[in-house]
């Protein structure tokens, strides 16, 4: 079971964690933890179904093929091109469910119609008449050869599964076939994947689908486990109906300058990886788009001015140059504990950095080990300011004065309650008011 976390309004938890609020002033060994880390699924037509499986880039350009059966630069895998822009480590989840291909000697690994193009040729060893040298092609390209004296002897390889039952015979090449991919994904797959997602650490979930019913799943999934669990992400969604700093909506649509049929909302998968792949003090206001997609940016001034109010994460063209119009997030609805400053996304990872650090630092070194007395509290207190004179090093926060950290013994003998007071995130220049006064 996980360590509780979360929001608090008091303090009454019963799991032992760290629950943690961030707000904003009404207005009249502490290290930092790195970014890159994204969670999406794909609908593809090769690799695992039914688990959430890390792919890092240097994998994904490296191993593409055996991961997700075709190479780098292949049509299908410009969602994958898309995320790793910027993205290091992405959580994958293949979405449906389909039929493995099959032949007399071995399965494919994965079910997808790409075991359709794999096949078995089995040749007599020309050292060791007694012997086979069992090949397995990809598009008619060799990935593995076994040299066995029976099928018993054979080990699976990245794309198939043998048989050990078989009986070997000289065959020039034995097609595997009835490879399928799922015909229609459901919410339930979209359900599967939130579910066992639970269980991973990451700072952008992205959510690919286009029905509303889907994409307020994704919604309240983030909301509950922000709130409730305290795993601290950003959702990015495709026209999402949200008032939450946890949410980013994006709505340029996309084409491709090659590839058809490419998916009207394939930007977000950029968007995901780019804000997993942001620094913490740094900001993707005025960002280029690297893509590979074209993006509708065919807006007036006045158009741009609108979304901008209505909480949307717009690109825009600058001089031919496609271009993030503003780092925010969907956050509609302000008050006095949540100002102005949480529609800012640098605001968001700034603050999900802290919670998250404070969290690892507090459950991996504290929870069950340090006395709550006045040492063990201030232990505690000296590895949050830490935490923050990191922040303060990169530029992330600035004028931080440790005493504005109180770290002080909560309700009951078990509980600590810890407080930063006003606290000053830096935000990158946006806006430029300028006055030539000419004598």
């Amino acid at each position: 079971m996980a360590l509780g976390g979360g929001n608090w309004l008091t303090q009454n938890k019963v799991l032992p964690g760290s629950y943690i609020n961030f707000s904003s002033v009404a207005k009249a060994s502490a290290t930092l933890s790195d970014r890159g880390y994204a969670a999406a699924p794909f609908v593809l037509s090769w690799g695992p179904e039914g688990e959430v499986f890390p792919v890092t880039s240097g994998e994904f350009q490296k191993n593409s093929k055996a991961i997700f059966g075709y190479g780098y630069d292949h049509p299908k895998l410009l969602a994958l091109r898309e995320i790793f822009q910027h993205a290091t480590t992405v959580y994958c989840w293949r979405l449906g469910n389909g039929e493995k291909a099959s032949c007399t000697y071995a399965d494919a690994k994965y079910p997808g119609v790409r075991g359709n193009d794999l096949s078995i040729v089995i040749a007599s060893n020309v050292d060791d008449t007694s012997a086979w040298d069992v090949s397995t092609y990809l598009d008619g390209q060799c990935v593995d050869t076994q040299t066995v004296k029976a099928a018993t002897d054979l080990v699976a390889n990245d794309y198939v599964v043998f048989k050990t039952s078989a009986t070997l015979e000289a065959t020039a090449g034995t097609k595997l076939t009835g490879g399928a991919d799922d015909a229609a994904v459901t919410g339930e797959d979209h359900q599967a994947f939130l579910d066992k997602l639970e269980a991973y650490a990451f700072n952008t979930l992205c959510c690919p689908a286009t029905e509303s019913t889907v994409v307020n799943l994704y919604v309240k999934y983030t909301q509950r486990m922000r709130d409730e669990v305290g795993a601290k992400f950003q959702l990015v969604a495709w026209k999402p109906s949200a008032d939450y700093e946890g949410v980013i909506g994006v709505w340029n649509t996309a084409t491709h300058a090659t590839i058809a049929n490419v998916d009207t909302q394939a930007v977000v998968y950029w968007t995901t990886g780019a804000h997993a792949g942001v620094a913490v003090n740094k900001s993707l206001t005025n960002a280029k788009y690297d893509g590979e997609l074209i993006l509708d940016t065919e807006y007036t001034q006045a158009a741009l001015e609108a979304a901008l109010k209505a909480g949307k994460f717009m690109f825009h063209n600058v001089n031919g140059v496609t271009r993030v119009l503003e780092d925010i997030n969907t956050l509609l609805t302000l008050s006095d504990t949540k100002g102005e400053v949480f529609q800012s996304n640098q605001t968001i990872r700034v603050c999900d950095q802290i919670a998250n650090d404070t969290a690892v630092l507090f459950n991996t070194r504290y929870v069950g080990t340090v006395p709550n007395d006045a040492s063990g509290r201030a232990s505690l207190w000296g590895d949050v300011v830490k935490l923050i004179q990191e922040l303060e090093k990169i530029r992330a926060v600035e004028n931080f004065d440790p005493d504005t950290v109180t770290c002080e013994q909560g309700d009951k003998k078990k509980a600590v309650l810890l407080t930063i007071n006003g606290l000053n995130i830096i935000n990158a220049m946006a806006q430029l008011y300028m006055s030539v006064i000419i004598q």
